[in-house]
């Protein structure tokens, strides 16, 4: 999935004749830094789209999409959230349908990768993490994780309560739809003397110190704890990778829709993949964007784990969360 960066036509003549400004709320950072750097300036500016970024947190986004919801005009004209949020989004009726005709490179997308409401940018999907140098054989199944030679050797972010819960439901038999299973692996796992850890910064600085040994991760994250000299490898899943999916989409009363799309469409070009790879760790999520061969080898996936991907059940995400959350913090860690 390369930036193979033939040059396609920066727009189709619908999309090059967009109007001029479009609002952008995003994250800040790396993400916010790129969306400049690779699709705003060298991609929209020649259409004559002038782009102002609005940054803030997800959560504030959200809020916004709710409350305006009934207003004339949306503050924001395109939104980026990650798939569960705009899943939620999409399911308030707050969302214009994405298509083809109106965002032609959607039709590029990996097939697994599409829904209905979201533009899904770039994605890294869950692996399994562990130190080459303390765990040998490398486990290449969710299931490995509960051998005993994992005793006091692996650790967890609390932030991703929710993934390591599905992981151990896989794990015991379960799959998206029933985290269930999972419930008795998580005690496996405190019984083995699975730690956990505040934030994915902490779990970083515990692999480096080697604290813990084996982890469960997002593939792009474990790219840059790599580039910062942290001794992990990672293994996609036997049973299927998970994606995480960084998504944006337009709200139904979006003040200019035909800049937004135009955005939309820009965020999927293939030249603007090689940038997010190469910071992010995150892949591009068409099938015309090739990375470079050694970038591939880090962070790639085979065209059968992508034919394998496990997109979660948000729905079932909502329905399930808070008893998932309640048993992690007072059964699991307590």
């Amino acid at each position: 999935m390369a930036a193979t960066l033939a040059t396609p036509a920066l727009a189709t003549p619908a999309l090059a004749q967009a109007p001029s400004e479009v609002v952008v709320g995003t994250w800040g950072g790396d993400y916010g830094a790129l969306l400049g750097s690779e699709i705003e300036a060298p991609l929209l500016r020649p259409q004559g789209i002038a782009v102002q970024q609005d940054v803030g947190t997800p959560a504030a986004r959200r809020t916004r999409l709710i409350a305006e919801r009934s207003a004339r005009r949306a503050s924001m004209d395109v939104v980026c959230l990650g798939d569960a949020d705009t899943h939620a989004m999409g399911q308030l009726e707050l969302l214009e349908e994405l298509t083809p005709e109106k965002v032609p490179n959607l039709a590029k997308v990996i097939p697994a990768l599409r829904l209905p409401f979201t533009l899904p940018h770039i994605y890294s999907v869950r692996t399994i993490l562990t130190n080459p140098a303390r765990i040998q054989p490398a486990p290449v199944r969710y299931a490995d994780l509960f051998e005993e030679r994992f005793r006091s050797r692996i650790g967890f972010s609390d932030l991703l309560f929710t993934h390591m819960t599905e992981a151990a439901a896989i794990a015991a038999g379960g799959d998206e739809r029933n985290h269930q299973p999972g419930y008795a692996k998580l005690l496996e796992w405190k019984r083995l003397g699975a730690r956990v850890y505040p934030s994915n910064e902490a779990l970083a600085a515990a692999l480096k110190s080697e604290e813990v040994s084996a982890t469960i991760m997002w593939l792009g994250r474990a790219y840059m704890w790599k580039k910062a000299g942290i001794p992990v490898q990672a293994v996609i899943p036997a049973e299927g990778a998970t994606p995480y999916i960084s998504c944006a989409c337009v709200p139904k009363n979006a003040r200019n829709k035909a800049a937004a799309f135009a955005y939309l469409n820009a965020m999927l070009d293939p030249r603007a993949a090689l940038g997010f790879a190469e910071r992010m760790g995150f892949l591009p999520t068409t099938t015309d964007a090739v990375l470079p061969a050694a970038l591939q080898a880090e962070i790639g996936l085979t065209t059968a784990q992508q034919a394998a991907l496990r997109v979660q059940d948000f729905d079932y995400l909502a329905r399930s969360n808070a008893a998932t959350l309640d048993f992690w913090n007072r059964e699991f860690k307590g």
